[in-house]
């Protein structure tokens, strides 16, 4: 990609700018307009500087005196030229602004939007720190030549402009614009070309080191607990140091670029100094011409960076718009269909014959049969690895089987809108997150036609209005980053309430309850039952409590169901399911001793 950025970035990046164009046209014309009004006053006022010392200076060396009518009429023109170049100046900002924020706005919430839409298997590939760092360097970066893009346009309008005035004025200083301002192009576009891989080198850097930033902040305290304090840091500083030398490498560049785009247009007012003594003397231009043409080029310097600036922001923007392109045209959509579901009684969940794998791995689920029968609840049992979890991603289908079928109430989930899968069905996982809202926003997530009386009936199933009440402000008590402020059993009860508070007919519990006492987990799977609940349950077990209150009991190894039944009757006739039970017990009441 480098290779390719390196030869092309110019077309590239200006193919990129066209986008940008497209998406904000009213924009980008007012910005443009500012610049060109604010390119074409310089030249006016280069006019004017000429015309006044010629006409006006130079007369009153000659005659000893100045006209203070002829003062006052010049300092109004000045001042009128003056008060319109700061109009255009805000006109300029005014686009070129409105225009780079908005874009920047418009594509992360495209991004954002498309993290959404996107699978986990598709997340469990990119880091935490990398979504970041695409959603906001890398969509900043896209559109960093937008700042001074409309003053660039307004800067070919003026330099077109000063070529006409140049001629009109006199071809031989004209040859000094026409030789000058193609060399000045060609210096941007070699630039550009070397720039492009240092510039993609450097957006690369950003990405990993956010990622592993963001990666030593979320578990910090393991790193606290195991003393990996130096070492972490070491590991960072790596990464920091490459970015750095990266960053600097950009400079040195820039540093080489800068000095040249500023010394060019100062060796062509130079040269049209040199050019209009001797034209003077010939004959052929007046004092006026010769200082309007050396101010014209004196002044054309600052605005002419403004293409350097665009130009040298192009391999940024290219660098950053492949990184954003990356996420907005990534695969693994899941498509819905039209079948919708009533709401009412609980749900029936059916496996028949699943197979699944992830990304081009091995079969972790192979011929996977079983029911959830109507308000009953079905608990899934085997040892770590076993695919437990896989099963529960696939029963609200965060995931699709690469084959066999899945449905709810006899239709495959594959046709069922979102909307009906999304309310018929909730996933309570493993690890409970909760946002840094009140307990309110936590249960309800603002979902429509959620109120407190849904979010107290959800805490009371879920066991969590006893703690709840004796928050200092109940449900409007902010719980914190993750949830600081509660314990891990609350969390996970808290969790549980946000997935009944919207009455769902088929409840996965992915080993939901393992933070909280077993007496309260035992309260919670009874309240679950009630027809209250009003929900099938498929939950993930560990706890022979938990399991023995379960109607039906399905067993895994390696992927595979190997027996179905009661607990009483799996513990009394299958030996594998017995020793991991009494292994799962024997476990926790060791972890209770300690």
């Amino acid at each position: 990609m480098g290779g390719r950025a390196g030869r092309d970035v110019l077309g590239r990046g200006l193919w990129v700018l066209g986008q940008a164009i497209r998406k904000e046209p009213r924009l980008f014309t007012v910005g443009v307009v500012g610049s060109s009004v604010f390119g074409l006053l310089i030249i006016a006022n280069s006019y004017l500087v000429g015309w006044v010392t010629g006409h006006v200076v130079v007369p009153a060396f000659t005659d000893g005196k100045a006209g203070a009518d002829d003062l006052a009429v010049i300092a109004a023109v000045f001042l009128g030229i003056s008060a319109l170049r700061v109009g255009s100046i805000f006109g300029r900002r005014l686009g070129a602004g409105f225009m780079q924020f908005r874009l920047q706005a418009r594509y992360r919430r495209a991004v954002t939007r498309r993290y959404l839409s996107l699978p986990p298997s598709w997340h469990q590939q990119h880091s935490t720190g990398t979504l970041l760092s695409n959603a906001n360097s890398d969509v900043e970066s896209s559109f960093s030549p937008i700042a001074p893009l409309p003053f660039a346009v307004g800067t070919v309008v003026m330099i077109v402009g000063a070529l006409v005035a140049l001629f009109l004025t006199d071809w031989v200083l004209a040859l000094v614009g026409v030789a000058l301002f193609p060399l000045l192009f060609g210096v941007n576009v070699v630039y550009s070309r070397y720039m492009a891989p240092r510039q993609i080198r450097v957006q690369q850097m950003r990405a990993k080191v956010s990622a592993v930033a963001h990666e030593s902040f979320d578990g910090a305290l393991v790193v606290k607990t195991m003393g990996r304090e130096e070492d972490e840091s070491n590991r960072f500083g790596v990464f920091v140091t490459e970015l750095r030398d990266s960053l600097i490498s950009v400079g040195r560049l820039r540093g080489l670029f800068d000095p040249v785009m500023d010394a060019l247009p100062s060796f062509g007012t130079l040269a049209v100094l040199l050019l209009g003594a001797w034209r003077l003397q010939a004959g052929a231009v007046s004092v006026a011409d010769v200082v309007f043409v050396s101010f014209l080029f004196t002044v054309l310097a600052f605005p002419v960076r403004a293409i350097g600036w665009v130009v040298g922001e192009l391999p940024r923007s290219v660098a950053g718009w492949d990184r954003v392109q990356a996420v907005l045209s990534a695969t693994g959509d899941l498509t819905y269909g039209s079948v919708a579901l009533s709401r009412g009684d609980p749900a029936t969940l059916r496996f028949e014959g699943v197979d699944f794998a992830y990304a081009d791995g091995p079969l972790v689920l192979r011929d996977v049969s079983f029911a959830v029968p109507p308000g009953k609840t079905v608990a899934l049992v085997g040892a770590t690895g076993s695919g437990k979890s896989t099963i529960a991603a696939l029963a609200v289908r965060l995931l699709d089987p690469v084959g066999g079928r899945i449905t709810l109430d006899d239709v495959a989930l594959p046709s069922l809108t979102e909307v009906s899968l999304t309310s018929t069905s909730a996933l309570v996982p493993q690890i409970p997150f909760v946002f840094d809202d009140s307990v309110r926003g936590n249960v309800t997530l603002d979902r429509e036609g959620l109120g407190d009386e849904d979010a107290w009936r959800a805490l009371r199933l879920a066991q969590a209005d006893s703690f709840v009440t004796k928050l200092p402000e109940q449900l409007d008590t902010a719980v914190g980053e993750r949830g600081t402020s509660l314990s891990g059993g609350q969390r996970q009860r808290i969790t549980l309430a946000r997935a009944l508070a919207g009455h769902p007919r088929l409840l996965v519990l992915d080993d939901a309850t393992s933070a909280v006492d077993p007496r309260v987990e035992a309260a919670i799977l009874a309240a679950l039952r009630t027809r209250d609940a009003g929900a099938s349950i498929l939950v993930v077990a560990y706890r022979r409590a938990t399991i023995a209150l379960a109607d039906e009991v399905v067993y895994l190894e390696q992927g595979k169901v190997v027996a179905t039944g009661t607990h009483a009757s799996l513990l009394a006739n299958h030996a594998g399911y017995a020793d991991l039970v009494t292994a799962y017990e024997k476990a926790e009441a060791e972890r209770a001793e300690a």
